[in-house]
């Protein structure tokens, strides 16, 4: 049988406003690095292996977590964790209220993040254990 693996890339199209707050908060905030960038795109690389490109467009801004919230949202490992979510909330980024230990937020460009500590256990996410009250998850997610 074949398997499916997750890949270390990932894109995302916004507006082209977006552009200058993605590359303040992506690089200067969470150090990532400008690996490419033409007019209608940028290539970062967060951490040593996971790529996401911003494609600039003529999209509506849709920065409403209630709508982003049918979308992907990933996570970020980092061996800092109160130092990071403190400086990832010094950037002014929107603080998600959802009923989890870790830090949720929306980053400039719509994406929602989760951060965790790079020697977290987190087989609580993997289908091991309870898991996230997801009743409580939604009412979150539709407060906003």
């Amino acid at each position: 049988m074949s398997q499916i693996n997750f890949s270390n890339h990932s894109s995302v199209i916004v507006p082209r406003s977006e552009r200058e707050s993605i590359r303040a908060f992506y690089i200067g905030t969470l150090g990532g690095q400008l690996t490419r960038e033409d007019p209608d795109r940028d290539i970062l690389r967060l951490g040593d292996n996971f790529y996401i490109a911003f494609l600039y467009g003529d999209v509506p801004n849709v920065n409403d977590i209630g709508r982003q919230a049918r979308f992907l949202w990933l996570e970020l490992r980092s061996d800092e964790v109160p130092a990071m979510t403190e400086k990832i909330l010094a950037a002014g980024v929107l603080k998600l209220d959802i009923p989890d230990p870790h830090l949720y937020f929306q980053a400039p460009g719509g994406q929602v993040w989760r951060l965790v500590g790079t020697d977290e256990d987190m087989s609580f996410y993997e289908g091991r254990g309870d898991g996230p009250d997801v009743n409580k998850v939604k009412q979150a997610i539709n407060s906003k």
